[in-house]
């Protein structure tokens, strides 16, 4: 047990807040462990390697899902700094954890690849801190490759972002090559937090986590004022009380502190039994000393839905407790109950993007064992409606519409909305081509094209959500041998052209294999479905009709042979009205199977259509 770090020692003056901001696998994790070395925070061996990517998801992708934060002591010059190190996700999905770690900080370190360049990512963080209005220290990282090319990655950070070549500090964090420069950097470039330990309390909430013996951990950075163990908190969101009972440092693992003072970053315990009172981007401010709480952070928007079931409806219960604490660290979550007729109960869930929604998968296998049936992603649409008995119904003119079932008839509605997104695209120049072929097969308009030199591309594309949803991000990948980077923002929603499709098995609808559409691509996925379904559906001694339809009409139909029993195996010779007659009450007979006989679809059978394909 060490002792208590005595916090006052580090004024307001000698305390740097930043976050390290890149493209995917630009290095930030591998920069952040350098700087916890060189500080002293963890101590030097081989086996640093991305100390603050803790999940076994993360270990095991190689990826960051959610942000940590590290408090570093450093001398430099004679003096003693506190610097507080945010490192931060750089997949598209997780862009609103990087919006809610700027918010804790004054400034940014931006790293770039010296091979790869500016890519797509690097761009959206780029503008994040520059709107936040925060001091950026460009990095280049990864100096050490054969084929880095600094001086290139130099001129077109110049050109896009306006940052003077000779300000870009070239470094490689894997051999540790000029990371002292990166420090004294940040302790020159970066601004003191302008707060006063003097006013009254004032901490933003902008991290948390749960832990099963202690309750919620939430990550603040205080704006004024300072806290200690035994103070009356109130939450200016859910006008709760607490007592703090803790409060800390991270140098990565938690360390408690006596107190902590105006513009450093910390941990609070204060007996929260659940997330949702740490909302983040809350204010928390001492009982009886109300302060403006500050502005909040955008709630971030579920783009793609997915309906989650139990593999086998006893579990239901323990996969309800794992989804409540699962979503305990991941408030980007939402989640509805849902059930369906062959699946049985379950939840409709909404995710960021589709990255997002396979780690929570994969952290609901490992964390909590539970195996899940995930059904196809959708996305959510909006219909206007323009009959008034539907408007009465709603309470609402313009409804959003999250399961296929609820999809309002084309003769009640005015117009279908379906979601748009604004994706930009980062490539070489050589498959432009190939590119803009992809982006129109998918229904997006060109909006923008610029040469960031003379190898890179940037294009900018107005999609239609559900046209990326699934696959678009392998099929750019594929088409670039993997060097064109993809990222999009939020555009609301535009008219289109949307349509039901229902699967009919002998003429009946199946709820659960409903689809909403674009019109154009309705006959496409109608064939493809129904021949997916003719592979899953096992055959029956009826001959089973499987049909693609809109409204009443058919557009795509597969049929499923009947199982025969070989009646003319006694016929040898003979005359050919003996078999026609055999065959024929055969026939008769099927035929009033077929009417009286209905067709159970298996669950598995369901479950091969609904999940999402990786083969297509």
């Amino acid at each position: 047990f060490q002792e208590k770090i005595d916090m006052s020692t580090y004024p307001v003056e000698s305390i740097r807040n930043f976050s390290i901001i890149a493209h995917v696998d630009h290095g930030k994790s591998t920069l952040a462990d350098r700087l916890l070395e060189i500080t002293g925070t963890i101590a030097k061996t081989d086996r640093n390697k991305q100390v603050l990517d803790k999940l076994q998801v993360e270990r095991e992708r190689g990826i960051t899902v959610k942000a940590q934060s590290a408090s570093l002591f450093y001398n430099h010059k004679g003096v003693n700094y506190l610097l507080n190190l945010i490192d931060t996700p750089g997949h598209v999905d997780f862009n609103y954890e990087v919006s809610r770690s700027l918010s804790a900080c004054q400034g940014v370190i931006l790293v770039v690849d010296a091979n790869e360049g500016i890519q797509a990512q690097t761009v959206a963080n780029f503008y994040l801190a520059f709107e936040a209005q925060l001091a950026i220290i460009p990095v280049i990282n990864k100096i050490d490759l054969k084929h880095a090319d600094p001086e290139r990655v130099e001129k077109q950070i110049e050109k896009l972002f306006d940052i003077p070549v000779n300000e870009c500090i070239r470094i490689s964090a894997k051999q540790g090559t000029n990371i002292e420069k990166v420090l004294e950097k940040v302790i020159e470039k970066i601004p003191p937090p302008s707060f006063n330990t003097t006013d009254p309390l004032k901490a933003l909430v902008f991290d948390s986590t749960f832990d099963h013996y202690r309750g919620v951990i939430a990550n603040i950075a205080l704006f004024g004022g300072e806290i200690e163990k035994g103070h009356k908190i109130v939450s200016a969101h859910t006008k709760k009380r607490y007592e703090v009972n803790e409060v800390g440092i991270l140098t990565p693992n938690e360390q408690p502190t006596d107190k902590l003072y105006a513009g450093q970053v910390g941990y609070l315990i204060a007996g929260m039994k659940e997330v949702t009172e740490a909302q983040i981007g809350d204010t928390l401010f001492m009982h009886k000393q109300p302060v403006e709480p500050l502005p909040g952070f955008k709630s971030a928007k579920p783009m793609v839905f997915a309906g989650m079931y139990p593999v086998d409806q006893t579990e239901y219960n323990n996969l309800k407790s794992a989804l409540e604490r699962l979503t305990l660290n991941d408030s980007s979550v939402t989640v509805h109950r849902d059930s369906s007729l062959a699946l049985g109960a379950g939840w409709r869930l909404g995710f960021l993007g589709l990255l997002h929604m396979e780690v929570f998968n994969q952290r609901l296998e490992q964390e909590y064992n539970m195996s899940v049936i995930l059904t196809a992603p959708t996305v959510p649409y909006k219909a206007i409606l323009s009959s008034a008995k539907l408007i009465k119904e709603y309470g609402k003119a313009e409804i959003t519409i999250i399961n296929p079932a609820q999809f309002p008839d084309k003769l009640s509605v005015s117009e279908y909305l379906e979601p748009t997104v604004l994706g930009t695209i980062v490539t070489p120049q050589e498959y432009i081509g190939k590119i803009i072929v992809l982006c129109q097969d998918r229904r997006a308009v060109q909006k923008d094209m610029l040469y960031i030199d003379e190898h890179r591309v940037m294009l900018k594309y107005l999609f239609p959500l559900n046209e990326i949803v699934v696959d678009f991000y392998d099929a750019l990948k594929s088409l670039s041998s993997g060097y064109a980077s993809f990222d999009y923002e939020d555009a609301g929603y535009q008219a289109a052209d949307l349509i039901k499709m229902d699967i009919l098995l002998n003429g009946n609808p199946v709820e659960e294999l409903a689809t909403i559409i674009h019109c154009d691509k309705a006959y496409a996925t109608g064939k493809f479905l129904c021949e997916r379904l003719k592979d899953a559906i096992p055959r029956q001694l009826f001959e089973i009709a499987i049909q693609a339809a809109i409204g009443k009409k058919i557009i795509a139909r597969e049929t499923l042979k009947a199982y025969r029993k070989n009646v003319v195996a006694k016929c040898y010779g003979g005359d050919i009205t003996r078999r026609m007659k055999l065959l024929k009450r055969q026939a008769e007979g099927k035929k009033l199977m077929r009417k009286i006989g209905n067709v159970e679809v298996p669950r598995d059978a369901f479950i091969r259509v609904l999940k999402r394909q990786p083969d297509k």
